[in-house]
């Protein structure tokens, strides 16, 4: 199959409409597990699907809803009425994508620092999520800004395996999310946060660069440039968005599309204000800023289903609430005062 870029770009540019960002339901069993826990959901797959199906029916929360990610089981299954979860999402005018990687493990001779897995048979397994529907995939490498980490082995072996991965998704006309992830779940300061995220980014695209990735039909996933969430004083929300236009400016080249940030722990609110902030202050960036915000979408709509069938309308208006939330934080649009009235 050759490389199709006007069609790749097409979808990179739908994904990161303005109004619009990417829904992140692609835990893996492990993750909706301990989700499903916290509200007392035995995980069965008849549960996960039941909860996945309940959000892409929402079509008031849909509506600001471009692509959604799946996961392998989630991709392959049929809502209660027989209907593909992937027509729900087509139906509500989201592309469907895919989370290709196999996780992070232990990075070899390197203390409390991982390598992503997952190139072993890629090729084949895009070649069949393309005939499931998916139009884009998704890859996320994660690194520690503490104690002297990461490591440049840490972070050249992630960017060579993310580079790696784009340039098969590109080969199978699949959109690649890239995602390098600075973890927040430390005490470091933003300072910290900023100095490794402008390193990760910029060895991130060169290696991109010598992998022949085409920049025009991919999808940038960061993390904002924001404080550990163990530190004693966190940077407010206006310093967290300048620093992470700043760094972005930097070492995102003008050819990506655009923007979708991870929310990475952040509290509902706070991931929706830092992104508002940034298009407020920032309209004229060459790229868009939007969402793909997992956690920060969800768990709202978590707590109100709480496994119960009667739960679901209580459910979709908070799943919607967030989603337009954030749809109008991708525009500069949103007011803490919208979140008070809705409460």
């Amino acid at each position: 199959m050759a490389m199709n870029l006007g069609e790749l770009n097409r979808v990179a540019c739908a994904m990161v409409q303005k109004g619009k960002g990417i829904l992140a339901a692609d835990e893996s069993s492990g993750t909706i597990k301990k989700r499903f826990d916290k509200i007392g959901v035995d995980s069965t797959e008849e549960n996960r699907r039941d909860y996945r199906e309940m959000l892409f029916r929402s079509a008031d929360g849909m509506k600001h809803i471009s692509g959604v990610i799946l996961y392998d089981e989630t991709i392959r299954q049929k809502a209660k009425d027989g209907t593909p979860l992937v027509k729900l999402i087509e139906k509500a005018g989201a592309i469907p994508g895919i989370k290709v990687d196999k996780g992070t493990k232990p990075l070899p001779f390197s203390k409390d620092e991982t390598i992503t897995e997952g190139l072993d048979g890629l090729r084949e397994r895009l070649s069949e999520y393309h005939g499931l529907s998916a139009r884009f995939a998704k890859w996320r490498a994660t690194y520690t800004p503490t104690q002297g980490r990461p490591s440049y082995n840490c972070i050249s072996a992630n960017g060579h395996a993310l580079a790696r991965y784009a340039a098969l998704c590109q080969d199978e006309n699949i959109v690649p999310i890239v995602e390098p992830e600075v973890l927040m779940d430390f005490d470091n300061s933003i300072d910290d946060c900023e100095a490794v995220t402008e390193w990760v980014l910029k060895e991130t695209f060169a290696q991109l660069y010598y992998a022949n990735v085409a920049l025009e039909g991919m999808v940038l996933k960061p993390n904002m440039v924001i404080s550990g969430m163990k530190a004693e004083k966190r940077a407010g929300v206006e310093e967290v968005a300048e620093r992470t236009v700043k760094v972005l400016k930097r070492c995102v080249p003008s050819a990506v599309p655009g923007i979708a940030f991870l929310s990475g722990g952040q509290s509902d609110e706070e991931a929706t204000a830092h992104l508002n902030a940034m298009n407020a202050a920032h309209p004229d960036l060459p790229w868009a800023l939007t969402f793909s915000y997992g956690r920060a979408l969800q768990a709202a709509p978590q707590k109100a289903w709480s496994g119960k069938a009667d739960n679901v309308p209580a459910a979709q208006r908070a799943f919607a609430h967030r989603a337009a939330m954030n749809g109008l934080a991708s525009k500069g649009g949103w007011k803490s005062d919208l979140e008070k009235q809705a409460a």
